[in-house]
């Protein structure tokens, strides 16, 4: 059964066909939010599945893309004992994956959207969907939104800066009429239908308290799409690169998010504009994960935040995820510490382009 969040006292019946029907298998689909606020009712009667967008080797699937002989990679921990040819000719076999990634990010992960051709057509149709029926239908039936302007308003303001950290007071100053209480309660509903993923702070106590929240888009057309951009995406490099760290940020989450996986972002906390974009953690192991999708090959100097944070953290494994299929393999992990020379870390970074590793995060036949 669809959309089952618009039946009244839903969790009730279902908690009744479980108990007196002990045959039947149902399944009900519909947003995350009722769903989870009626777990109280079906405790140890029913599991809740998070479906994301499509990834980007489902939306190869779905359009019947041939794809090239890649090798199967379970864990990118693998790719620390490969050989300097490995790396050759798989980046090789990877180049033909960059123009279907590309449409990727203007398509989506949405089945009807990802099979249209016309790129505009597609974008629209996201647009439409998002804000005619997300934003305006189900805000106002569900949730009981009334200010759906100001819903708009911050919608907007996310896809502008989609991946970026965001100021609360910064927003409710910049976007007049709306107070701080109001911005973090649309953000709230956001994350809790499944629109936004929201990343805190690295580290434990008032530093993660305090701190602000990083927001990625759940698919990384979305911005594209509410901001028609069209084809242009591919020629504004920040649009594109926070397109990519949204894309890589929602593969790697529904890879791992089963398997109790923290997920959180690093800033240095002297001030001297160093961060990390992504940091995974589970059990004692932290894995951080830089995106620099950039026409150039990454060096150390690019990558100075995730070289700081592994010298302070004593990590010797890190992931730079980058745009080259031809910038792929190790990088020695130099220290970042300012007065300092840059003498080499004991550990290594491997740099993955990035529509492999997407290509590889969803591509699970283990």
């Amino acid at each position: 059964m669809d959309e089952i969040q618009y039946v009244d006292h839903w969790a009730i019946w279902l908690k009744h066909q479980s108990d007196f029907n002990k045959s039947y298998k149902i399944a009900v689909t519909g947003s995350a939010l009722p769903i989870e606020q009626g777990q109280e009712s079906g405790v140890g009667r029913w599991e809740t599945l998070k479906v994301p967008t499509l990834s980007f080797y489902e939306y190869l699937m779905l359009r019947k893309v041939t794809l090239p002989e890649i090798p199967q990679v379970k864990s990118f921990v693998e790719l620390f004992d490969w050989s300097e040819g490995e790396f050759l000719k798989v980046g090789r076999q990877a180049q033909g994956l960059v123009s279907h990634f590309h449409e990727y990010l203007m398509r989506g992960g949405f089945p009807e959207p990802a099979l249209i051709d016309d790129i505009t057509r597609t974008q629209k149709l996201l647009r439409e969907d998002i804000v005619d029926k997300v934003l305006k239908r189900d805000m106002t039936a569900i949730f009981g939104v009334r200010r759906i302007i100001e819903l708009e308003k911050i919608f907007l303001y996310l896809c502008l800066h989609d991946g970026g950290i965001m100021d609360i007071s910064k927003i409710a100053q910049e976007l007049e009429g709306i107070s701080r209480s109001g911005v973090t309660k649309f953000l709230e509903l956001f994350e809790q239908t499944h629109l936004v993923y929201r990343l805190k702070p690295h580290g434990y106590g008032k530093e993660v308290l305090r701190g602000k929240s990083k927001y990625y888009l759940a698919d990384p057309a979305l911005s594209g799409s509410v901001l028609l951009l069209g084809k242009r995406l591919l020629q504004r490099p920040e649009k594109l690169g926070a397109a990519v760290e949204a894309a890589f940020f929602k593969h790697i989450f529904t890879r791992y998010y089963q398997r109790s996986i923290g997920f959180s972002y690093w800033q240095d906390r002297k001030g001297r504009g160093k961060e990390v974009d992504i940091i995974a953690e589970f059990g004692d192991n932290t894995i951080p994960f830089e995106v620099k999708y950039q026409d150039k090959i990454v060096t150390q100097g690019n990558v100075p935040g995730l070289r700081l944070f592994l010298e302070q953290k004593s990590l010797n494994r890190g992931y730079v995820i980058t745009q080259r299929s031809d910038d792929f393999g190790p990088m020695e992990a130099h220290s970042a510490k300012p007065g300092k020379k840059s003498e080499p870390l004991n550990g290594l970074i491997i740099k993955i382009p990035a529509p492999l590793s997407c290509f590889w995060l969803s591509n699970d036949h283990s």
